[in-house]
């Protein structure tokens, strides 16, 4: 059995708590409900307490002769203050220690680190991309002064200084918390940011010879507390509090980093990572949150199409569907391939199997997507819902091992009729010739290729951010995908599309909501049972017991 946690009586603003051993001063005040405002200290971070704006009075119990601590009316410790501030986000909480945060001295600091950091701080809050999220702006709301003592000329130091591929820095914003320099050398394991200079004129830069190009260097736009670092992506976009927030997952790999989805009127603008300990902790990958601007991209597919003598003619849903499933019914059996994604959503992966069974084919699997893992987030399987493909037995153990008999069935011509849903048979060693032989190639997408180019059917599908649904990380977490932007022209979601399919094969009453889709898996996948769309919740669930050794990578073809 573990050791029981050891508890410290602590006291805030003349109230008693208890906390955890361990737990840092500034930790404590918060799990109380005191607010200590700060800039340097980050959860995740070391602390070097150098900002001073979480100053508070500190106090210690008062002993008497017997070196034991007196005890006042309450039985509790009184307390001995010290007489000067003390800051909170480097120091552990002490027994019968005692905090003030609201005190007059406290109050003093504070307007007087404020008016400090704000001496050569420039007004530009109007073009700055951090207004609307700036701790510095909030900050000086809530805890300065109205005006300033400050009459000679500000500090002039650089600006729009590219320090990488994607971050853009003002320097003369910069308030010198060192967030960036501590991620950049803590987490990110690549410590190329430092302060050169002294006093007013300090700066940040990059060592010489070195650039922040880490595939993490836009969590140093994330963490940073005013407008000094921006994503170059994002910079002078669009303002912050325009912007819908949307709780999602990063569909690039099979971490699953749980993010915010930022769009306005129907177009993504940015990805930011949302905290979970169980996943990514705080933080995830510049490939990841970059990865989105397919989704806006005015080459969608919008309509459905059906292969005229013309070639691809517009046509209703109503007319795409019963021509797939016409020419479906002409080539079941062993004459016919599924080629599914690992991409799908679990909902999609289900509905994709029961297509597969009444088709009665056994040539079907995923397409792999194998990279490198970089051993912080970054997974080397890219596909994000690998396991959710191999619980629904849509794929093996190994994605991608039947994949080299379809292709070659196909270059025969034993496969006459192929279901892609959402990928390129060129991915998989198809040329566009093999693509001509076959009498039947039904296509879901989302963005044109060879293999929609060459459909008899093609139908519009949805990306990540314009559907519902579940996915299963490589560590076998079920987390939820939540709807961000909405399709374009008469694109629909993919579970509707392969529902409808089946539909059209077996004439069986179709399913209208995807939760009713979910409720039939979790009654039918022990591993699933119990569950509903609510509990997950926004952090996911553990469907299986998590291992150090578990890292499926995708197979090459």
């Amino acid at each position: 059995m573990s050791a029981p946690t050891e508890l410290l009586n602590v006291q805030i603003d003349g109230v008693w708590y208890q906390f955890k051993k361990g737990t840092r001063v500034i930790e404590a005040c918060a799990q109380a409900g005191k607010f200590i405002p700060h800039y340097c200290y980050h959860p995740k971070l070391s602390s070097p307490g150098n900002c001073r704006m979480c100053l508070i009075e500190m106090g210690m119990p008062k002993t008497g002769p017997d070196r034991k601590p007196e005890l006042g009316a309450d039985g509790k410790p009184v307390i001995s203050w010290i007489p000067r501030p003390q800051i909170s986000c480097a120091q552990d909480i002490t027994e019968g220690m005692g905090v003030r945060t609201d005190s007059s001295l406290v109050r003093e600091c504070r307007h007087g680190v404020m008016e400090f950091l704000l001496i050569n701080h420039p007004l530009d809050c109007p073009i700055c991309d951090q207004a609307g999220e700036c701790h510095l702006q909030e900050y000086s709301v809530e805890y300065g002064t109205a005006g300033s003592r400050f009459l000679e000329e500000k500090v002039k130091k650089p600006k729009r200084v590219e320090l990488g591929p994607r971050v853009t820095l003002d320097d003369e914003r910069c308030i010198l918390c060192s967030r960036c320099i501590r991620f950049m050398k803590e987490i990110a394991h690549d410590d190329v940011l430092g302060f050169a200079s002294r006093g007013s004129h300090t700066y940040l830069t990059a060592h010489p010879g070195k650039r922040l190009d880490s595939n993490y260097s836009l969590n140093t736009v994330d963490i940073c507390p005013v407008g000094a670092l921006t994503s170059t992506d994002f910079r002078f976009k669009m303002r912050v509090w325009f912007l819908k927030e949307t709780k999602s997952i990063c569909t690039s790999c099979a971490t699953g980093c749980n993010t915010i989805v930022g769009s306005r009127e129907n177009v993504i603008y940015r990805q930011t990572p949302r905290e979970n300990d169980a996943v990514n902790s705080a933080w995830m990958c510049d490939y990841g949150r970059l990865n989105i601007h397919y989704v806006n991209s005015p080459d969608r597919l919008k309509f459905p199409q059906v292969r005229e003598a013309q070639g691809l003619a517009n046509v209703s849903w109503k007319t795409a569907l019963a021509k797939a499933g016409e020419e479906l019914k002409q080539f079941q059996r062993n004459s016919v391939a599924v080629v599914a994604s690992a991409k799908m959503t679990n909902e999609e992966l289900w509905l994709t199997k029961k297509l597969i069974d009444s088709l009665g084919t056994v040539y079907h699997d995923v397409v792999p997507r194998a990279g490198q893992a970089d051993q912080l987030l970054m997974s080397a399987d890219r596909n994000p819902n690998t396991l959710g493909a191999q619980l629904f037995g849509i794929t093996s153990e190994y994605p991608g091992s039947k994949l080299r008999e379809m292709t070659e069935k196909i270059a025969s011509g034993e496969i006459r009729a192929v279901v892609a849903l959402g990928e390129d048979l060129t991915q998989i060693g198809l040329a566009e010739s093999d693509l001509k032989k076959l009498t039947a190639l039904i296509v879901v997408g989302i963005l044109p290729n060879e293999t929609t180019r060459n459909a008899s059917v093609l139908l519009p599908a949805c990306a990540f951010s314009e559907k519902r649904g579940t996915m299963i990380n490589i560590k076998g977490r079920l987390q939820r995908l939540n709807h961000a932007t909405l399709a374009p022209g008469e694109a629909r979601d993919d579970w509707e599309i392969i529902r409808d399919l089946l539909q059209q094969l077996t004439g069986s009453n179709g399913i209208y909501l995807i939760d009713d889709v979910f409720k039939e898996i979790a009654e039918t996948i022990p591993e699933m049972t119990g569950l509903s769309f609510g509990r997950i919740g926004d952090h996911g669930v553990q469907l299986v017991e998590e291992s150090e050794d578990a890292q499926p990578v995708a197979m090459t073809v």
